[in-house]
């Protein structure tokens, strides 16, 4: 905890809050020290439970993603309260565990939004990775009923689901590109420069293009 207070930096916490994150510390150094302890779980776990957001990214860094039982992640995502926690909770240590696919429909039906987008996150990863038993269509039927007024959080995890499936899945793209035309969802999101808008038809019809650019 010494050395992570060592490591606070007023500018980083400048921009981590402008995303919703409460720490200060600067990202690559982060890494850089989990990179030094290696994997220590039970360190991990400890480190988790102080409450402190670069004490739990750490946490997340250092730890064995597939040790964890499913209510466990149940728990750490419901404490996972500020963007960059959720997101690497979800991405470096749900996604590797035996438990996800068990965890994905029961989040995805949470009345909670934030933990609703942990299910949409990991239903994403599916739709991209291993379709098969996935009903697209109904998904679709979701995203096209409920993305317009779902809470931040939510909106673009189910925005970025309804790209992934108009980018992966060519028989659903006509009606990916129509839903996301209707609704409008981030259209007029400001991008950087050089950066993929994430409005769902400009995002599928880039990343077509560099598909077949490949091929």
């Amino acid at each position: 905890m010494a050395e992570l207070a060592a490591l606070e930096d007023p500018k980083a916490r400048e921009v981590n809050e402008r995303h919703g994150d409460d720490h200060s510390v600067n990202l690559s150094k982060l890494r850089a020290l989990a990179k030094r302890l290696k994997t220590q779980q039970e360190l991990a776990r400890r480190l988790w439970e102080t409450d402190d957001t670069a004490a739990k990214l750490l946490a997340l860094l250092i730890c064995r993603p597939k040790a964890f039982e499913r209510d466990e992640l149940d728990t750490m995502l419901r404490q996972a309260r500020t963007p960059k926690v959720h997101d690497w909770l979800v991405n470096y240590v749900v996604k590797k565990n035996p438990h996800s696919e068990e965890l994905r429909p029961a989040w995805s039906a949470d009345p909670d939004p934030v933990v609703a987008s942990a299910g949409w996150a990991l239903t994403t990863e599916r739709v991209a990775k291993k379709p098969e038993g996935l009903d697209l269509a109904k998904l679709l039927d979701v995203i096209e009923a409920e993305m317009k007024d779902a809470p931040e959080r939510l909106q673009w995890a189910m925005n970025h689901c309804l790209a992934q499936i108009g980018i992966e899945h060519a028989e659903h793209r006509a009606r990916a590109l129509d839903i996301g035309e209707r609704l409008e969802v981030l259209k007029d999101y400001p991008t950087s420069p050089g950066c993929t808008s994430p409005f769902a038809p400009i995002w599928i019809t880039e990343m077509v293009r560099r598909q077949h650019e490949r091929l």
